[in-house]
């Protein structure tokens, strides 16, 4: 395996959406990490990787990235959810650390497994959970630190988008192994957030419903989430929303938090902007953030946080180099599976669905 003090080398298993949108990008913005190869056999997706990644290597397959693994350090899977678990077990085998988009897998036993397969190859296991780094969460994490809501007893957070005609591909209408549906989709974010910041649940109730004409999988999803704490979390995840609530709402005994409008680094990485750039993270002025406080009860704007989707990757090469503790611990990602999966049970059942022990997270 090449030496730890030059950047880490990267394969990106995968180059649609996320591998070539997300991942490359932003491993490409930071200095410990280098997009060494690419693995597709998709004509367009070659000439896109050829012309934006002029250095690597275009693989046809996972399997000869697994053949020359001593050429890398890490790999990234960035396929269809079906795959991750196979090509994460392929790629630990292989001697490689791993970066797995979410969702990790499409069971918490399965994710369990990873961080095991990982622990006896002696390899570190990562869960692209990138949005925990979105200016909506760290602006509402920094009022809860300053003390600005008192306890939070409820936590509204929401994806939702205008999509009445559905686009179709197997995020929508993939066979069930990849896991399609907004559930294990968006869901797996807002599912995140939710746990990172109020901590374990206890109970799960969901609403999980394809409205749209045609729709199998669920396109209108609701989940009702009690903490350990007392909090709740109020998720909400639909293509079929025609008029939008906040983005994020958070209240709490001395306070309350209102934030309009999606983090935007999606977008900027879309339009080409450099993650490593100093406007990077900087949200239009529209994207207001409404505080009210016992303190001072009259409606105020307050600064929002920059996004920083950038430190994920940042804290996965300094984990590679160093052995800092991990961005996202996996034992995380394999709490939220337990919430999505009692979510799927609650929705096909009609029931709520108790967490013994609570899923929590560990970072």
């Amino acid at each position: 395996m090449p030496e730890t003090s030059s950047p880490a080398r990267v394969v990106i298993v995968g180059y649609g959406l996320a591998g070539r949108v997300f991942h490359s990008r932003l491993i490409a913005a930071e200095p410990g990490l280098e997009v060494a190869a690419v693995v597709t056999s998709d004509p367009e997706r070659i000439a896109q990787a050829r012309a934006e990644l002029p250095g690597a290597a275009i693989l046809p397959s996972a399997q000869e990235a697994w053949s020359r693994a001593g050429d890398f350090d890490l790999a990234v899977i960035a396929t269809a959810n079906s795959a991750h678990v196979p090509q994460a077990l392929d790629a630990l085998g292989a001697g490689l650390h791993v970066v797995v988009d979410k969702p990790l897998a499409g069971t918490a036993a399965q994710g369990q497994a990873l961080i095991e397969a990982a622990d006896a190859a002696g390899r570190q296991l990562h869960v692209f959970q990138n949005r925990r780094w979105d200016s909506e969460i760290l602006t509402a994490r920094r009022a809860i630190d300053e003390g600005l809501l008192g306890r939070v007893h409820r936590w509204e957070s929401r994806f939702e988008r205008w999509r009445p005609t559905p686009k179709g591909g197997w995020r929508e209408d993939g066979p069930p192994e990849d896991l399609p549906g907004l559930l294990y989709d968006l869901g797996s974010h807002l599912v995140d957030q939710a746990l990172h910041v109020l901590g374990p649940v206890v109970r799960v109730y969901a609403s999980v419903r394809a409205v749209r004409d045609g729709q199998v999988t669920d396109d209108d999803t609701q989940l009702l989430l009690t903490h350990q704490s007392g909090a709740v979390s109020i998720l909400s995840v639909s293509s079929v929303a025609a008029l939008h609530a906040p983005r994020l709402r958070v209240l709490g005994t001395a306070g309350g938090l209102d934030i309009m409008g999606l983090d935007t680094q999606e977008d900027a990485l879309r339009a080409g902007a450099d993650p490593a750039g100093d406007g990077w993270g900087i949200e239009p002025s529209e994207a207001v953030v409404t505080l009210v406080t016992a303190a001072d009860p009259q409606p105020r704007n307050i600064p929002r946080a920059r996004g920083a989707w950038p430190q994920y990757y940042r804290g996965v090469a300094r984990s590679i180099t160093d052995g800092s503790p991990a961005p996202v611990d996996p034992r995380d990602a394999v709490a939220n599976l337990r919430v999505i999966e009692a979510a799927a049970r609650s929705g096909r059942d009609g029931v709520g669905v108790e967490l013994d022990p609570p899923a929590a997270h560990v970072s």
